[in-house]
């Protein structure tokens, strides 16, 4: 599995992407640079990647999961419910494709705020 680590203001974490079409779009797009948007407890920015939505895709997805929104050309960190959850599940404004998981505690990105920058880069 590669690695990433993403960095935003004083928070740093590592995830894993998943190996699919779109997560190895995403490892050739790297080091990816953008100011971050939150919809509720999740994090979501613009990236140079197109995709279509793929056999990962889901509607209802698992908190620290990674994910890619066609719509927006968005990568999409979720770690909370967000403006469409009902009850407890997390749900994106429309399906994703899940390229990844962060590794560990994602409570810390709740200090992300809109219009922070964000980094996405290779572990090697």
């Amino acid at each position: 599995m590669r690695r990433i680590n993403i960095h935003v203001g004083d928070i740093s974490a590592v995830a894993g992407l998943s190996g699919g079409k779109t997560s190895e779009a995403i490892w050739e797009a790297l080091p990816i640079e953008n100011t971050v948007n939150t919809w509720g407890d999740e994090i979501y920015f613009e990236i140079s990647v197109t995709s279509t939505l793929d056999e990962t895709a889901k509607e209802v997805v698992e908190k620290g999961d990674l994910g890619y929104w066609p719509t927006g050309k968005a990568f999409c960190i979720f770690f909370g419910s967000t403006p469409a959850s009902e009850g407890d599940e997390i749900r994106p404004a429309s399906a994703v494709n899940i390229v990844g998981q962060v590794e560990g505690d994602t409570d810390v990105f709740k200090r992300v705020r809109n219009g922070e920058k964000i980094k996405l880069e290779r572990v090697e």
